[in-house]
């Protein structure tokens, strides 16, 4: 299959690479629809978070289930989805209390202390060894681990674009991702003024059920930000483009 593969900073290639296996009885494999370039792939593609490899990248994606792990009940082939950007059990601790994102499970790097050489929190597609090593969706086909917990069916009645970012970026609203410690950070200030700050990556899992029922009654549009839509072939081009805000982008959608 072709996927985006980054192999240093600024070099992100089209390559053919093995199609991807079920691995577990959980997964499934999806054969993509669409995928996107999210502002945090920008990370890698500067090198700002370390990958020492190469890599398939992506975490916004979505698609139609091509294979079934024998353990997987809620979905079947054929069936149209949108996945989750993090990677989550469902049984552990953290899934247990809706957070998802700090799921104990998925990824071997797992640990309490969280900085970027060290232990980091629960898997993500496409986004370096630190975060699980799980190859990404700005592929052909992607597997998706636990299926159970994951993917969220979708109804046809909406296009991929109205539905794609509810993966990521809709269940996301931040001002910045922050991978990197800060000096002169105002811990003092925040202390004396009772400012409660709460951090974390985006607990997809826990909201996108209710985001996609607002969807479904037309309270959200989801599509309007889209300004550049590009083959998967033309991938290397869109970083760039997208990197160096050219031609006035705001979002690339990856259509294999």
């Amino acid at each position: 299959m072709k996927a985006v593969v980054f192999h240093k900073p600024k070099d992100m290639r089209i390559e053919t690479v093995d199609d991807p296996k079920l691995e577990h009885p959980e997964d499934v494999i999806l054969k993509v629809t669409s995928t996107a370039i999210c502002g945090s792939d920008l990370h890698i593609f500067n090198g700002s978070i370390p990958q020492a490899k190469p890599m398939i990248m992506g975490h916004e994606f979505m698609g139609v289930v091509e294979e079934v792990g024998p353990g997987v009940k809620i979905l079947r082939r054929g069936d149209r989805v949108v996945v989750p950007f993090p990677i989550a059990c469902g049984g552990c601790f953290f899934c247990n209390h809706e957070l998802p994102a700090h799921c104990e499970q998925s990824n071997s790097n797992y640990g309490p202390e969280g900085g970027v050489a060290q232990e980091k929190g629960g898997g993500l597609f496409g986004y370096t060894d630190l975060y699980g090593g799980y190859s990404g969706g700005q592929a052909e086909y992607v597997r998706v681990p636990y299926a159970n917990f994951g993917p969220r069916k979708v109804s046809d009645r909406f296009t991929d674009e109205q539905v794609l970012f509810l993966t990521d970026i809709f269940s996301v609203s931040i001002l910045g991702v922050y991978g990197m410690p800060y000096d002169n950070f105002p811990i003092g200030q925040i202390f004396d003024k009772g400012i409660t700050i709460h951090s974390g990556q985006a607990l997809v899992h826990r909201y996108i059920d209710e985001l996609i029922s607002w969807l479904e009654e037309g309270k959200i549009t989801l599509d309007d930000i889209i300004t550049h839509r590009l083959p998967l072939d033309d991938a290397p081009r869109a970083y760039d483009i997208f990197n160096n805000k050219e031609d006035g982008c705001v979002k690339v959608v990856l259509n294999p």
